[in-house]
């Protein structure tokens, strides 16, 4: 419909990769019972893999077609964002006051209920609120509603940390560098 704003191709991109697993199953199925020499078996083997490679492929060509033509609007995405996103940020908390996850989890469940339930925002909570569901918040607690710090926090492998981002950007940079060699050599 010409009204709808939904991003489709990333939602049929979404889509594909039920497609892309399920290629994927079966293919491991076909594998589970072989033993260490060829088989029959292996007949199965082509379909999904070579339909999992055109899905791939083309899912590829849609998603640069996307990324070449997208308009990012920083500031609504900015305005868009509310502190429930910072829940399991608040949960990471505890877990530096050395609280297992298992139970910060449950604590940053309690937190979003209880700002859910008076209608604000989980940084709006008072010091107190906070220590009223457990007596490891501090002072320091509204530090964690930031949302350029939390992005910053996820400094693994993968991560969305500038420093993780740039390296991963590197990364693929020297992979479709040697892809691009090789098609020269």
């Amino acid at each position: 419909m010409p009204q709808k704003k939904n991003p489709d191709s990333l939602e049929l991109l979404r889509g594909k990769t039920g497609r892309v697993f399920g290629n994927m199953s079966g293919f491991l199925m076909s594998l589970k019972g072989l033993p260490s020499t060829y088989n029959k078996d292996l007949q199965e083997d082509k379909e999904p893999l070579f339909d999992a490679y055109d899905t791939v492929a083309a899912s590829f060509k849609i998603a640069e077609g996307v990324v070449a033509t997208m308009e990012v609007h920083a500031d609504k995405m900015r305005q868009a964002l509310t502190m429930d996103v910072l829940a399991t940020d608040l949960a990471d908390y505890l877990v530096r006051k050395g609280i297992p996850f298992r139970e910060t989890h449950h604590i940053s469940g309690r937190a979003v209920a209880l700002a859910e339930s008076r209608q604000c925002q989980l940084n709006e909570l008072t010091l107190e609120d906070f220590k009223n569901l457990n007596d490891k918040f501090s002072e320091d607690i509204h530090d964690v509603f930031d949302f350029e710090a939390s992005v910053e926090r996820r400094e693994s492998i993968g991560g969305t940390s500038r420093k993780m981002v740039e390296r991963q950007i590197a990364v693929l940079r020297g992979s479709l560098g040697k892809i691009s060699s090789a098609g020269n050599a």
